[in-house]
């Protein structure tokens, strides 16, 4: 199948780390969105309706369900959960490439290492 303009321009675009990196979050997103729209519609509530049950505006509702929404708080996510007869996983995987992770010292360790190379210079 030949491929579109959109599709050679998409191709052409996620050659940039950055845009793939944005590009994939909005995916993640729009997996949120969907999900929680799907949820409310199998109940059979209404926007207005969850956000009742919730104690919030229509417009929150539409928020969390709106791909380009990055703000979905986990306290909020439980919230809809527990309404719609859900759970929320949030779950962890390993980064495709790997990066040593660097932790900072604890103040004693520094002042210890400080005092150390005090005393060699001494």
């Amino acid at each position: 199948m030949k491929k579109t303009n959109f599709d050679c321009y998409l191709d052409k675009q996620l050659q940039d780390p950055a845009f793939a990196a944005r590009f994939k979050n909005a995916g993640k997103a729009w997996d949120v969105a969907l999900q929680i729209s799907a949820l409310r519609e199998k109940a059979g509530l209404t926007q207005q309706d969850l956000a009742k049950l919730l104690g919030t505006s229509q417009q929150q509702i539409s928020r969390l369900e709106s791909p380009g929404y990055e703000g979905h708080s986990l306290s909020m996510l439980r919230r809809v959960a527990e309404v719609l007869h859900a759970r929320v996983r949030v779950a962890f995987e390993p980064a495709e490439t790997k990066r040593s992770i660097r932790v900072a010292h604890t103040p004693r360790v520094i002042e210890s290492n400080t005092r150390q190379r005090r005393g060699n210079e001494r």
